[in-house]
This record gives structure tokens, sequence and C-alpha cells, in this order.
């Protein structure tokens, strides 16, 4: 983990924003609830401090979530004799940390029973693991409902780590992002590791003409061949997406501009020129790829969700 005295970069975003004819706002919770935030921010730091995966796994999971319904919890409903849900899914299988929001919606029912909703608790969640990594710190617009729909099947619209960009572009464009809101939301991956079976295909029998994917740096191709060799039997081998993987920075950019994006959809930015000069930028200023994250993070936590029957659950598991 970072070292937690590290000073974040603070960007407080006030805009109320209206979805699902209700208006999202940073002080949603502010009479209800106060001591929410405060709350969250313990259990995560508390996890993250127990388990360094913690902050990738979450941020991973609000990601996830969004893609597939908006922002609406779905991603934490558990399966069912009658309904497989999206934690299921083949994408989600190597999901993890469900304990963190489970954690914190239990602390938090105990003080404000039936208040605050799991969808707000994993969008702040996802915030914190970003603050506590050493990035920067935002007010998460709040008052989103917990959808009652989830479905495995659904979870082949995330985004592929084999995705082109254009296939990337228009996958970010169906939940209304652009071009920016996808290099700056991938930088999240400055805390991603990844097993091999989302990058082995780069490495062996990569097309008929070459067994590696030639826009790999080859020494750091052959870092990862080592880790995942063509016959691997290690269902735990992998590599981190950074090499500050428990760090928030910008190094991942500078990583995917040397050759060593661990993604084919990661490397694949510096290969199509709407996408490089971005990366390029962020990888020179930090502060602009904060600045940029955060307005993407707002942008994404407000992906209208499809269930205008939202509630606010007991229990993230289940419906109520």
């Amino acid at each position: 983990m970072a070292p937690h005295h590290v000073l974040p970069l603070i960007f407080m975003i006030s805009i109320q924003i209206s979805i699902n004819n209700a208006a999202l706002d940073a002080a949603y919770y502010d009479q209800t609830c106060p001591q929410a935030e405060k709350i969250i921010a313990e259990t995560v730091l508390n996890a993250s401090s127990h388990d360094p995966k913690v902050p990738a796994r979450i941020l991973r999971m609000f990601f996830h979530d969004c893609f597939i319904r908006g922002c609406d919890a779905s991603i934490l409903l558990d399966s069912t004799p009658s309904n497989k849900a999206e934690k299921d899914g083949p994408p989600n299988i190597s999901v993890r940390a469900f304990y963190v929001i489970d954690d914190a919606k239990a602390k938090i029912e105990q003080i404000c029973p039936h208040t605050v909703s799991c969808a707000d608790i994993l969008a702040i969640a996802a915030r914190d693991v970003v603050t506590v990594s050493g990035g920067p710190h935002w007010s998460v617009l709040k008052g989103k409902k917990d959808g009652r729909i989830s479905k495995a099947n659904e979870t082949s619209q995330l985004p592929s780590p084999q995705f082109n960009t254009t296939q990337l572009i228009q996958s970010f464009a169906k939940r209304g992002l652009t071009i920016k809101d996808l290099v700056a939301l991938s930088g999240g991956h400055t805390l991603g590791f990844s097993h091999c079976s989302s990058f082995q295909a780069r490495l062996h029998n990569f097309s008929s003409t070459t067994s590696v994917d030639p826009t790999i740096n080859t020494d750091f191709a052959n870092i990862l061949k080592s880790v995942c060799p063509q016959h691997n039997h290690n269902v735990n081998a992998g590599q981190f997406l950074d090499s500050t993987a428990s760090r928030f920075d910008n190094n991942y950019y500078k990583q995917v501009l040397m050759g060593k994006g661990v993604f084919a959809s990661d490397q694949a930015l510096v290969s199509d020129g709407r996408t490089r000069q971005i990366v390029e930028s962020f990888a020179r200023d930090e502060e602009l790829f904060f600045r940029e994250f955060v307005a993407s993070m707002v942008k994404l936590g407000n992906v209208r969700g499809w269930d205008d029957n939202g509630e606010v659950r007991l229990r993230c598991r289940s419906v109520n």
C-alpha cells in the first residue's frame, strides 16, 4: 500500500445531476446519515491494510457494476436457484472483496437503518480506495438506488482486455463516455493485477506470422512468458498492470508508452491516434491525469440505471 500520510489532491465537485427523476447530491446523506462516509472510509482503510489487493478489487468492482445496468450495485447480488447473477458471469468470477462492502453496509445499517444504498456505498468505497492509495479525493454524488435485476449473461457487455481502440470507444460511447473518459478510466489499471488467461494469447501463437504480439516490448514479453508459460498450470499466476501497482499514479501511461501494457486493450491506446496524445499528456502530467480521472469517475458514477423500481437494500447480496 502507499503510505497513508501522502496528502491526496482534492477535487470538490458540488454539482447536482438529475437521474431517474431524482437529484444526485454530494450532501445527500448529510442529514439522514452523516456518519456514512466516515464508516466506509474506515472500513476501506482497515481492509486495505490487511490485504493490499483490496483497492484494485473494489475499483474493478465499481467499473464492472456501472458498465452493465448503470451504477446500481447489481454486481453485489448473489445468484439464486432461479437466476445466475452478474457476479457469477465469466468476466466477474475473479472479482473479489465483496466482504468489504458487506462490512460497511452492516455497520451503517446499525446506525442509519434502511437509508444508505449499496450503490452509494460502492461508489464511495471506489473513491476511497483511490485516495488511500495516494490518488485524488473527490465528492461522490449520492442518492442512487439499488437495482433489483442482475443477470450473468449481461456481463458479455463488459469491455474485453482483447478489444482494439475502436471497440473500446464504441463500448464507452454506449455509456455516454468520451474518448478522454476511456483513456482516463483506463488509468485505473495503475492498481490492477491480471491472471495469465487475460493476456496469454499475446505471448504464444499470436498469429500465423509471429508467436508474440509485436506491440509488446521484447524484454517485457520475455518477463511475461516466464510468468505465464504456454502450458501454464498455475491458476494464480499473473502480472501487475504497472510497476507501482500499490500506488495510484500515472505510471500506467508511462508503461504503455514503453510497450509494457499487459492487456492488448491497454497497448492499443498507444497505437491509435485518437488516444495516443491523451496517453502522452497523462504520462507527462500526473495532476492532469488526476483531474481527468475524477471528472470521468463522476460521469461513470452517474451512468443511468435501467431499473426504475430501485430500492435501498437491507443486505447488499439480496433484494428486499
